[in-house]
């Protein structure tokens, strides 16, 4: 029997942990919040745009029921059975404020985020699915499945089985800026994460028409500051060259990064911070 859980249960699920000091933290010896209120979309699986995700980054690229199934292949569901559920963890005031300061390398504050922040969003993944389940409701987080990895898309380049972003902009929290970043409500300078549930949500309405509406350089304002803010040139007014963004990541951000927290994490999104989008949606 199932018990009752809708999307107040699971925002409730997320903010339990991001309220846990012990767990929302920078690191171990730094605990302060590595995340501010999370945003909350939902899909259904059997939403056209997923079938369209697939057909243009590629066929690697898992639709929901695919992504589902990995886990539960006996579980007798359709597409339409399955719900998609997004959260968008916005840096923290300190940490953007830091950020914004820098121009070549990473604030010490974004790459602990980059670290520590994200295993606490892949514990909000993991918690997340496992309540449901226990709840009745079988759910996988694709992103922690063993079977994740990377791709090489023909079109776009890097790619991955499951792509946060594309899943998130079709549960109705935003639109793709010129760097390929994700701008919501609460702007561009966010964490992503999923899971995918035999659960029946009513899906998020999308408050746009197309995938770039939220970016002011697509809306006629000519906006350059992504551009500008990009240390390694890898943004132009074509858009986000990722083999030119990852080679400076791994070239010059790993090695810094590494000296100066003693890990060698792949940080930058210098791009996401000192722009109008940074902390907000521009309107």
């Amino acid at each position: 029997m199932h018990e009752t859980f809708g999307i107040p249960e699971i925002l409730e699920t997320i903010q339990s942990l991001l309220t846990d000091p012990g767990v929302n933290c920078l690191g171990p010896d730094v605990l302060e919040p590595a995340w501010g209120s999370p945003l909350l979309g939902v899909s259904r699986g059997d939403d056209p745009l997923y079938a369209e995700f697939q057909e243009t980054i590629g066929p690697f690229h898992w639709t929901p029921l695919e992504a589902f199934c990995t886990e539960f292949p006996d579980a007798g569901v359709t597409a339409s059975d399955i719900a998609v559920v997004v959260w968008a963890l916005p840096q923290t005031a300190a940490t953007r404020r830091d950020h914004r300061a820098c121009t070549a390398l990473p604030s010490r504050r974004w790459s602990l985020a980059r670290h520590y922040g994200e295993a606490v969003n892949d514990r909000i993944r993991d918690h997340l699915a496992r309540t449901l389940t226990d709840a009745g409701y079988p759910a996988v987080a694709p992103a922690r499945l063993p079977v994740f990895r990377r791709e090489t898309s023909e079109r776009f380049g890097i790619a991955s089985r499951w792509s946060e972003r594309h899943a998130a902009y079709a549960s109705g929290l935003g639109t793709f800026g010129l760097c390929d970043g994700l701008i919501t409500e609460r702007g561009k300078a966010v964490r992503l994460g999923s899971v995918v549930a035999a659960i029946n949500l009513p899906a998020t309405p999308r408050p746009y028409s197309n995938r770039t509406a939220y970016c002011l350089h697509f809306s006629g304002d000519e906006c350059d500051a992504c551009i500008r803010r990009c240390p390694a040139g890898a943004i132009s007014a074509d858009g986000h060259d990722k083999e030119r963004c990852f080679a400076y990541i791994r070239e010059m951000m790993v090695p810094f990064v590494e000296s100066d927290i003693g890990i060698p994490v792949t940080s930058c999104g210098l791009c996401q911070t000192g722009v109008p989008c940074e902390g907000r949606r521009p309107r």
